[in-house]
């Protein structure tokens, strides 16, 4: 499709009569103009279903991201000779290029959204594995000891002790793995399942501009959208972060205070 037929394919929900009559001459469609409102009214569906596939597509990955990783980081920290293998396979997981790893994963899923999800949750484990297992080697020895002088056992020590204190850590790792999720994603639109990539890939082809421009800024704001509630998720379920840091901050004002008296 040319650069001049794109204009024609972006305006086919309206009549020639009805475009011209809405702005009472060439309107910004016609135009193909990079910013276009008349381009958000006619396909509001479209951003809209493209935005809730992105959605979906990026929730699933990182949450069975995390499922895959957390075992994956247990074993790790418990069985130190197979950290190694298991940090290494994960980062050749990550260098391998996506369009290789959907191509790779389509003859065992079909075109399907499946292969989406799995190439995902296959990039996130480098990411997440680390940060669980950073989170968990910082927690100080003498508060296990602690608490296994209190009588927690293994289970117990983990899930009220450990994880708790490796939170910032864990939460940092979902962070970056939500927000390279949200990028990746795009790249499925090579099978037809890349939420806003399919929007990007088609906009790109036909030269259409509000298309493209429109869908890479939606991308954007998810990205930007994820981050902020994960921060402020990681602030409520770590509350003792922020004491610390505003018992530096009030320790750091005396200090000032004593300098200059």
């Amino acid at each position: 499709m040319t650069a001049v037929e794109a204009p024609v394919r972006a305006a086919e929900v309206l009549t020639g009569s009805q475009f011209m009559a809405q702005g009472g001459g060439p309107g910004c469609l016609e135009r193909n103009d990079w910013i276009c409102g008349e381009y958000l009214r006619t396909r509001s569906q479209e951003l809209l279903d493209a935005t809730l596939q992105h959605v979906g597509i990026t929730v699933v990955s990182v949450l069975l991201g995390l499922l895959v990783a957390f075992p994956l980081a247990l074993l790790a920290r418990h069985r130190r000779g197979v950290a190694g293998p298991v940090l290494g396979l994960t980062t050749v997981l990550y260098t391998v290029p996506s369009l290789a790893m959907f191509a790779l994963l389509t003859p065992v899923f079909g075109v399907s959204p499946s292969v989406v999800v799995t190439g995902l949750v296959l990039y996130s484990l480098t990411i997440l594995v680390r940060n669980i297992l950073a989170g968990l080697d910082g927690v100080p020895a003498e508060v296990r000891e602690a608490a296994r002088g209190m009588g927690y056992g293994p289970a117990r020590l983990l899930f009220e002790v450990e994880l708790p204190l490796a939170l910032p850590a864990l939460v940092a790792g979902v962070r970056i793995a939500t927000v390279s999720t949200v990028a990746m994603t795009t790249i499925g639109s090579v099978v037809g399942y890349g939420g806003l990539g399919n929007l990007i890939a088609s906009g790109m082809e036909g030269f259409f501009k509000a298309e493209v421009l429109t869908a890479s800024v939606l991308c954007v704001l998810l990205a930007l959208v994820a981050d902020l509630l994960l921060l402020g998720l990681q602030r409520l379920l770590t509350p003792w972060t922020r004491a610390r840091s505003g018992g530096r901050r009030v320790r750091r004002g005396a200090a000032v205070a004593k300098a200059v008296g």
